[in-house]
């Protein structure tokens, strides 16, 4: 079996194209960081579901990696409600003028 370095982002090494694989490795940290915050608050799923505004099984399925089901906006919002900061910020890609696309990352801290 040939094996090959990966890239960094597990969507990008299975084929998903550059965008589509940089939104969902964000939306899987955004997930990661949700789930370490119902952690460090001691939160049940169904408490942490009614902070949030949505439903424990909608919830659940987001916790076990249902990235589809939920958008960036969405995830962000839960994680100010569950008692974090999100910042958003827009840069022009540094480089070549003609790159025609920038890329999607999460800084977290």
């Amino acid at each position: 079996m040939a094996v090959r370095q990966s890239s960094g982002n597990v969507f990008l090494d299975i084929g998903f194209d550059k965008f589509e694989a940089e939104e969902l490795a964000v939306k899987s940290d955004l997930i990661s960081l949700i789930g370490i915050a119902i952690k460090r608050r001691r939160l049940t799923q169904s408490q942490a579901a009614k902070l949030c505004g949505t439903h424990q099984s909608s919830l659940s399925k987001i916790l076990s990696g249902k990235l589809d089901s939920v958008t960036i906006d969405q995830l962000a919002k839960w994680i100010v409600a569950l008692g974090s900061n999100v910042e958003i910020s827009v840069s022009r890609p540094k480089g070549s003028k003609s790159q025609k696309r920038g890329s999607l990352t999460l800084l977290a801290g």
